[in-house]
């Protein structure tokens, strides 16, 4: 194992805390939460009562005041365990910075309370049917009429998207302009004209809550405007390196987690006499994948020690995403075939873990978006 010295006392504190949660609340509801889609609001609650949520945010505002590494322990935590579902992080650490950077002063001590507490699950509605990655080419508008913004388009990928109370929408106000003409919104989801589609079926990470949503001459007040007008794109640039840094994060623990799992089934199973352990290759490989998940750790806790002082870039953000990611779906490959035809198997972390990280190649920015953001910097 890797010698740590990035976290705080106050940070492993806050580690143990995750993990009680985790066995009592989580692990025990996640067969639940695969067949219904999403975790049930009642654990999103009793997460805010524990001090799970918001961590970051400012007590004022109902947060737990802390900084980035009790957001990194969390991610940490819930990838170490396996867990498919919990959309804490993306609630916690990438939308309600929105809020809490952009916001008004009313904006904050209305919805941020609320947002620490559970009581107001967020989504961000970014992604559309037309429009992955490419955020200049989204199509939805929104249209000033009077003291009001009337919004029409739809979403689609959306995390959170079944039980989300608030959403933050990136909108068109200037569609001649391009990524200039780009704001944000915030729409609550009991806002007539707006609505909730399917559960969108896929083929991993089956407890987390995705779905469609559309916007039919939704109505908000000016005042819900997020942020500067026309500044969106701007807006979403200076949080993203911190989205695809969490992803990071919890890739390397994930890498992690899986080759202990992975040792410890090739000690116990035997094939042809002896165990899958004892075979050169499997050790070959195991050795490969430590030295590989060595790096990762390395390179995240540099990265993370970075942007606790503030100082992580888009670049740097950009390599930690693709090289983590990148490694750990090639690192499961590998560590799924050593547990062979049960390694097909749901039952196993393994088989969850593969399916569940194919998607961290593709959320956050694709691994060519990646490659594209750090080529600029050659």
């Amino acid at each position: 194992m890797i010698t740590r010295s990035v976290y705080r006392e106050d940070h492993e504190m806050f580690r143990a805390t995750v993990r009680r949660f985790i066995e009592r609340e989580c692990l025990p509801r996640q067969a639940d939460w695969d067949a219904a889609g999403c975790v049930d609001r009642e654990t999103w609650l009793k997460a805010g009562k524990e001090g799970l949520l918001c961590t970051s945010l400012p007590e004022e505002y109902g947060g737990g005041g802390g900084d980035f590494g009790h957001c990194a322990v969390l991610i940490e935590e819930l990838s170490t365990a396996n867990l498919s579902g919990p959309g804490f992080y993306l609630h916690s650490d990438i939308i309600a910075p929105y809020i809490a950077r952009l916001g008004t002063e009313e904006q904050k001590r209305r919805w941020l309370p609320k947002c620490a507490s559970g009581e107001c699950i967020l989504a961000i509605a970014m992604s559309e049917p037309g429009a992955g990655s490419d955020l200049k080419a989204i199509r939805t508008t929104a249209v000033r009429d009077g003291d009001e913004y009337v919004i029409n388009g739809s979403k689609t990928f959306i995390s959170n998207g079944l039980n989300c109370d608030l959403i933050v929408v990136v909108a068109k106000t200037d569609p001649a302009a391009g990524a200039k003409g780009v704001s944000l919104f915030l729409v609550e989801a009991d806002r007539a004209g707006f609505k909730k589609g399917r559960k969108l079926e896929k083929i991993g990470q089956n407890a987390a809550d995705t779905a469609e949503l559309f916007f039919d001459e939704v109505r908000v007040p000016a005042a819900n405007l997020l942020g500067e007008l026309n500044k969106g794109f701007v807006h979403l640039m200076q949080e993203l390196a911190q989205e695809r840094f969490i992803i990071a994060i919890g890739a390397a623990s994930k890498m992690e987690a899986m080759l202990a799992e992975t040792i410890r089934y090739t000690r116990e199973r035997k094939v042809f006499g002896q165990t899958v352990f004892d075979f050169q290759n499997t050790k070959f490989k195991l050795a490969d994948i430590k030295a590989k998940a060595a790096a990762m750790r390395i390179m995240v806790d540099y990265y993370l020690a970075e942007h606790l002082r503030r100082k992580l870039t888009v670049e740097e953000a950009a390599i930690a995403k693709l090289f983590t990611t990148e490694t750990l779906c090639e690192g499961l490959d590998a560590m799924l075939q050593l547990h062979g035809g049960y390694g097909y198997m749901m039952e196993y972390p393994i088989a969850r873990a593969f399916v569940d990280a194919r998607v961290s190649r593709i959320y956050g920015g694709t691994s060519e978006v990646m490659r594209e953001l750090i080529s600029r910097g050659l």
